[in-house]
């Protein structure tokens, strides 16, 4: 997400999504659950084929790539043996994750809270040939039954833009089997310090790491049309104990040799510094 830093200009120069919905600035306030569910979903919605255009090519339609830095489950392994398993996936985008899933043998489904994000997905299934279920559906309310699931994935969908993550893990612990596994991907804590700028200017800290005040974008009436929420390393890992897992591994890919796709604040100059991405690995 790149931060408005010039609210008067915003209408003409940020995002299509955010001249669809009337962006008009940065407010500095709390956002709740309501909040938060409804203003992501009409931007997901208005973002959707701009954000397809600009990184559809990098995901594929049937491709499980974990991060920015290119790092892919058929290299990483963090589900395991997937044939024949229920997986979910949350936040789904295109559902290229689960769509590869399909291709390895699981029964894997979809789930998203943007009805465009999922017409785009249904759009890839048929193009990569998979029949996988499509569910709209916000991450911390999963429309399913406990224990339909054996595994759980998010690859930067979902877990940042929900009011409460405790309950996003609490209803995933409730969906998975125990035994099973929940494994999510989010940008790493430490960037929230850093603007969003791949270049030099991403380079100095600027915000607190210890501000959990979350990144609002507002427009005229001050409703919310973006909604991103940060948490440390150590509120996850709180959260994930909370719900009952157990936190197994916590992985910060490394930006690899080669790789020179900029994606938003993602960047080769920043890559090579400090992390921009964090794995967790929990255990049910």
């Amino acid at each position: 997400m790149t931060r408005i830093d010039d609210p008067e200009s915003a209408s003409s120069q940020g995002s299509s999504a955010e001249r669809a919905l009337g962006t008009a600035g940065v407010a500095d306030r709390p956002a709740g659950a309501a909040e938060s569910r409804s203003a992501n979903r009409l931007w997901w919605d208005a973002d959707a084929d701009e954000y397809q255009a600009e990184h559809g090519e990098f995901l594929g339609d049937a491709d499980f790539v974990w991060c920015p830095e290119g790092l892919r489950e058929e290299q990483i392994g963090l589900l395991g043996d997937v044939r024949g398993k229920r997986i979910l996936e949350i936040g789904c985008g295109a559902a290229s994750c689960a769509h590869w899933l399909a291709g390895q043998g699981a029964e894997a489904v979809g789930l998203d809270i943007s009805a465009g994000m999922l017409r785009h997905a249904a759009a890839a299934a048929e193009r990569s040939g998979t029949s996988t279920p499509l569910v709209q559906a916000s991450a911390d309310h999963l429309p399913f039954a406990a224990g339909s699931f054996d595994l759980a994935c998010s690859a930067f969908g979902g877990v940042p833009f929900v009011a409460d993550v405790t309950q996003v893990f609490r209803e995933v612990a409730r969906v998975v089997r125990p035994g099973g596994r929940w494994v999510f991907a989010v940008t790493h804590p430490m960037r929230w310090i850093f603007p969003d700028d791949p270049g030099p200017t991403g380079l100095t800290a600027t915000h607190s790491y210890f501000d959990r005040s979350p990144y609002l974008e507002v427009d005229d009436d001050d409703r919310a049309t973006y909604v991103e929420h940060h948490r440390t390393l150590g509120d996850f890992v709180r959260a994930i104990n909370a719900a009952g897992m157990t936190l197994a591994d916590l992985i910060e890919p490394e930006w690899p040799a080669g790789h020179t796709q900029v994606w938003g604040q993602w960047s080769p100059l920043r890559g090579r510094l400090f992390p921009g991405t964090a794995i967790f690995v929990c255990d049910l």
